[in-house]
């Protein structure tokens, strides 16, 4: 159903509009982190109508701009009632409208210290798309908004618009991937690449990252994987109305993001030569987070059995595996790879754990493969990290 300017105009003068917030986590550690500000229009029998109903006429006009400040306020008003509970920051969508509103950062400063809260809380969120419409005066507006103290969020990165290069130039602080690059489930290579390259990218400028729409328990363990800052979507929270989420924030401590672990993002020229060479004698190679109980295969080049899920959690890949051994064969697979006994072997000081075994093929045969776990250190974190090479053996 599509909505007019004046019904819009007048469901904003009668306090028909609310705000529900959505809440962040940080990827490593599933911990409350943040929030965004999700406009919804009640009606009066209780029927939310979604933004994506009535937002695009209010675009038409000048009448998102009262919209905008509407929830901005709101979400102040959030803010001040969690002075006695851990207080996240809450991002806060702005139409492109803005860009050409006169003295925003001042504005938005006044409105902030009205209610006497500090300029970080509140993340200015603004869309890729109004950042190609408005390229000459979109990095002015960001320099004025990040002076006063303010974060600043590009939402919606590659949806369809991307420019690396305006990127690059644009100094914000936070780069929200769009859902649709998660769309396969991160099991598709290209998919998998195409995230990598963006998360590389981003914290090489200094920029935290966001991954929009994460639904499953695969799309997490990649995005772990990837140095991803923060997560938002239907596997931990769905937008909430502010009780909802007042009382979500009473249950978290405010917690510093941990240092990465599976820092990967300089893929020197080198660096391929290098893994070139492995894959020559491990088609297969996998690392994996026992901290975290996740795992992320590299390659499954001209392996044996190449029906695993590229990522996911780890004990499900021992379970998994096992199942593609010989039956003579499962119970020393699963005993010698098993999180609980590697991290044990790991405390004791072990550095490799080696076995050979028969793996059934993608052609109903069994063949030898070995499987060799070599532990590591990160120097960004204290997680037990284990890289698994996997190689066939001859007859």
């Amino acid at each position: 159903m599509k909505y007019t300017a004046d019904e819009i105009k007048a469901a904003l003068e009668q306090n028909a509009l609310c705000v529900y917030y959505q809440p962040l986590y940080v990827t490593m550690t599933s911990r409350l982190k943040s929030a965004e500000a999700l406009v919804r229009w009640k009606k009066p029998d209780g029927t939310l109508v979604p933004p994506s109903e009535f937002i695009p006429a209010a675009e038409e006009s000048d009448l998102i701009l009262d919209i905008d400040w509407y929830v901005t306020e709101q979400v102040c008003k959030t803010l001040v009632k969690q002075n006695i509970l851990p207080q996240f920051p809450v991002s806060v969508n702005f139409s492109r409208r803005h860009i050409r509103e006169a003295n925003f950062a001042e504005k938005l400063s006044a409105l902030a210290d009205q209610y006497e809260l500090p300029h970080p809380l509140i993340e200015v969120e603004i869309t890729e798309s109004a950042m190609v419409a408005e390229e000459h005066e979109f990095s002015d507006w960001i320099v004025s908004i990040r002076a006063a103290g303010f974060t600043v969020v590009i939402d919606d990165f590659g949806s369809g618009l991307s420019s690396l290069q305006f990127v690059k130039d644009v100094p914000a602080d936070v780069l929200k991937i769009d859902k649709s690059l998660l769309s396969r489930n991160c099991e598709d290579e290209k998919e998998r690449i195409v995230l990598e390259s963006i998360f590389s990218f981003a914290h090489r400028l200094q920029m935290k990252t966001v991954a929009e729409g994460v639904e499953t328990k695969e799309q997490l363990a990649f995005l772990r994987s990837c140095d991803c800052s923060k997560i938002q979507g239907y596997l931990f929270a769905r937008p909430m109305p502010e009780q909802e989420y007042l009382t979500l924030c009473q249950t978290h401590q405010v917690a510093e993001e941990p240092a990465d672990i599976l820092r990967f993002q300089s893929h020197t020229s080198a660096a391929n030569l290098l893994l070139s060479v492995i894959f020559r004698r491990y088609p297969l190679v996998i690392f994996s987070n026992l901290t975290r109980n996740t795992y992320y295969a590299m390659a499954y080049q001209d392996f044996t059995s190449t029906n695993c899920p590229s990522t996911g959690i780890y004990d499900e890949l021992i379970m998994h595996g096992a199942m593609s051994m010989h039956p003579d064969d499962r119970a020393d697979f699963a005993a010698a790879f098993s999180r609980e006994k590697l991290l044990a072997d790991c405390a004791n000081g072990i550095h490799e754990v080696r076995l050979v075994t028969r793996q059934l093929g993608d052609d109903g045969v069994y063949r030898r493969a070995e499987t060799v776990d070599f532990f590591v250190r990160c120097n960004y974190s204290d997680d037990i990290i284990i890289i698994s090479l996997c190689q066939n053996l001859p007859d």
